[in-house]
């Protein structure tokens, strides 16, 4: 079993020619539709179990790299304004880069005859359109695949263990086979891989770090689950 462990929307920087699409509202680059806070500081606490690991410092606001080429989604409201000749160069330069180097240490690994877990950290506001997200930790998943179905069963039961007090609910607050990067990656890999998106709820998650017994937590889970032969 290789790890891959991935962090889309890691940080909030735009290039340098790019703040003037931001200039009428740079703060929400600072909140969690510019970045998902406190993500990137989990990834680098669970970095230590991965076989391969890459993340993106670039605003979500400026390319969606967690989403498919035709989604509605992208671009921002910001970055929809650019020219074809801009957009294409976000493709290139950051949305392809990332996302095929991710895909082919996947393939690479599947090849040598290993089993891929992709673990995709991520992180999501506790309030949304004036509704409170009922949840600690989401696990997201396709139900439809059995090895994932197994693996997030076995992730919540420890991460219970670890912690009886954590509300950890499945494809919660978004669903697992919903358009996104593991979704794409189950399509080219229907063998051999299995894609889980962590969510973490922003309420604990302070100045961009996440709390250090959740980041425990979390570690202690996945390094008991994938030590497990019958993973």
């Amino acid at each position: 079993m290789k790890i891959v462990l991935t962090c889309e929307h890691g940080g909030n920087e735009i290039p340098e020619n790019q703040h003037y699409l931001f200039s009428t509202d740079q703060q929400v680059l600072h909140t969690h539709k510019g970045l998902d806070l406190g993500a990137l500081d989990l990834f680098n606490q669970l970095k230590p179990l991965a076989d391969f690991s890459l993340f993106s410092t670039k605003s979500r606001l400026l390319i969606e790299l967690n989403r498919s080429l035709h989604h509605k989604n992208l671009y921002s409201a910001f970055s929809k304004t650019l020219s074809t000749s801009e957009k294409k160069a976000l493709i290139d330069s950051y949305y392809l880069v990332y996302r095929n180097k991710v895909e082919n240490n996947i393939r690479n690994y599947i090849k040598e005859g290993n089993k891929v877990l992709h673990i995709s950290v991520h992180s999501f506001t506790p309030v949304l359109n004036a509704v409170e997200r009922n949840c600690d930790i989401g696990l997201l998943y396709d139900s439809s695949h059995k090895n994932e179905k197994k693996f997030s069963h076995q992730f919540k039961k420890e991460l219970l263990q670890q912690n009886g007090n954590l509300n950890v609910r499945y494809n919660y607050p978004y669903l697992g086979k919903m358009d996104g990067f593991t979704t794409y990656l189950r399509k080219q890999f229907p063998l051999n891989y299995i894609g889980i998106e962590i969510e973490v709820n922003q309420k604990y998650a302070k100045e961009n770090k996440m709390n250090s017994a959740i980041c425990e937590a979390i570690f202690n889970s996945l390094k008991k689950i994938t030590s497990l032969k019958s993973l």
